[in-house]
């Protein structure tokens, strides 16, 4: 990596929304180092400014100690500009079913929330250092399940998902000491792997009239780790055609 050039380092970049922002931050020539529990498709081994790719899993906490450990040796002292907190889950019932507050197992809970909310924590803090030196951005991926009852999202998904909508307003406040702005991207209906089948009857109820695209997002993230955003910072962007206002 050098020094003229901007660094991202982003998680849950092996499919869906996460892949899609490597390849945008990528077409406009940044390095890029990820992280996923999985490997990347083959194809994306051959993009020259994805330098590294780190396989960890965010919902441990040895995993999570290491990735942070390893991923600061990669940047070596230099500057990280973005951290996008993309890796999520949520849990489905193999009958279709919505998992509620009644029916939901409470070690997923857990499980939802060491993934969803105190990994992006834990990684904010852990590269807190990086990012003040490279006066740079933090994204959090939230989702417009976290901001009213969805049809298909769990309640533990969409309760992690409002947590992490508070912690980017907290994190925001204290990490405009350090020069490092911190923002949310809520997707609504996005076209992706974890998306249900069922979806599909939602659109009538999105204004736009149709699902969104994961360049959708990619686009809207790099707005927010770009210079064109410089002035904002504890805000939470809603990529959904216009649903959340419903």
């Amino acid at each position: 990596m050098t020094d003229s050039r901007k660094t991202l380092l982003l998680t849950g970049a092996s499919r869906g929304i996460g892949h899609a922002t490597v390849s945008f931050f990528s077409a406009r020539n940044w390095e890029i180092i990820t992280c996923s529990r999985e490997a990347p498709p083959e194809e994306c081994r051959r993009d020259p400014n994805w330098s590294h790719h780190l396989t960890a899993d965010l919902g441990d906490d040895a995993g999570i100690d290491a990735f942070i450990a390893e991923a600061n040796a990669v940047l070596d002292g230099r500057p990280l500009h973005a951290l996008v907190n993309n890796a999520g889950w949520s849990p489905k019932s193999p009958f279709k079913e919505r998992l509620g507050c009644l029916n939901g197992d409470i070690d997923a809970w857990r499980q939802v929330f060491e993934l969803n909310f105190f990994a992006p924590l834990r990684l904010s803090r852990g590269f807190a250092a990086a990012l003040a030196r490279g006066k740079g951005a933090v994204v959090n991926i939230t989702s417009i399940a976290g901001h009213s009852i969805h049809p298909f999202a769990g309640s533990a998904y969409s309760t992690s998902k409002a947590a992490l909508s508070a912690l980017t307003r907290e994190l925001a406040n204290e990490f405009a000491e350090l020069g490092v702005r911190v923002n949310a991207v809520a997707p609504g209906e996005i076209e992706t792997a974890m998306l249900s089948p069922e979806t599909e009857v939602l659109i009538p109820r999105i204004p736009l009239h149709r699902l969104g695209e994961p360049k959708d997002v990619a686009s809207t993230i790099h707005y927010l780790c770009s210079e064109d955003s410089a002035y904002v910072t504890g805000t939470e962007i809603f990529v959904t055609g216009g649903q959340h206002m419903l």
